[in-house]
């Protein structure tokens, strides 16, 4: 099924994804790699508060190429979610509504997906220039010093996902492999 959304993302829009949903998200969405990641999560450890407030918010796990002239980024693919997965239990448990990239996650994040009713969303691979277009804007709003790492405010027009994992246990990766066989 087709959806738009808006982000920062409820909790009654993220508990009514389900695994397959076609999602095009309207709003605010951040950046955040392996490093950022890192940083956030020795921010934490440190009892120290985050430089973003991720209570409802999207990540996108992504880090752009350069902008062309007139462009507010350049190519901007998903990169592999895994890389986040010892972090992303803790930003899930503190708010975070969804994720956004691409490939398997761990049981944990699984687990703290359901717990959070948050979801999971993929980003076609291999597509960042036409993702990039659904970008209207781009900021770096923290660890300016890490460059394509850095935590980046994007504002997107029908950015376009689909849900991977839902609050309830869906996972595409798996039912569609289950599909697959059967035919």
């Amino acid at each position: 099924m087709d959806k738009h959304i808006q982000a920062p993302i409820t909790k009654e829009v993220s508990e009514s994804l389900r695994a397959g949903d076609y999602i095009y998200i309207t709003g605010t969405i951040y950046t955040a790699r392996d490093a950022a990641h890192k940083r956030m999560d020795e921010t934490l450890a440190r009892g120290e508060t985050l430089p973003i407030n991720i209570e409802g918010q999207a990540i996108y796990y992504m880090g752009p190429s350069p902008a062309r002239e007139g462009r507010p980024i350049g190519s901007a693919g998903p990169t592999t979610s895994s890389r986040m997965d010892k972090y992303a239990p803790k930003l899930l448990d503190m708010g975070l509504a969804a994720m956004i990239g691409k490939g398997k996650r761990s049981k944990e994040v699984m687990d703290a997906i359901i717990r959070n009713k948050s979801v999971y969303l993929a980003a076609v691979g291999g597509a960042g220039a036409l993702l990039s277009k659904c970008i209207k804007s781009s900021e770096v709003v923290a660890y300016e010093d890490l460059g394509t790492e850095a935590i980046r405010k994007l504002e997107v027009v029908d950015f376009p996902v689909i849900v991977v994992a839902d609050c309830v246990g869906n996972n595409l990766y798996e039912t569609a492999i289950k599909e697959y066989q059967k035919i």
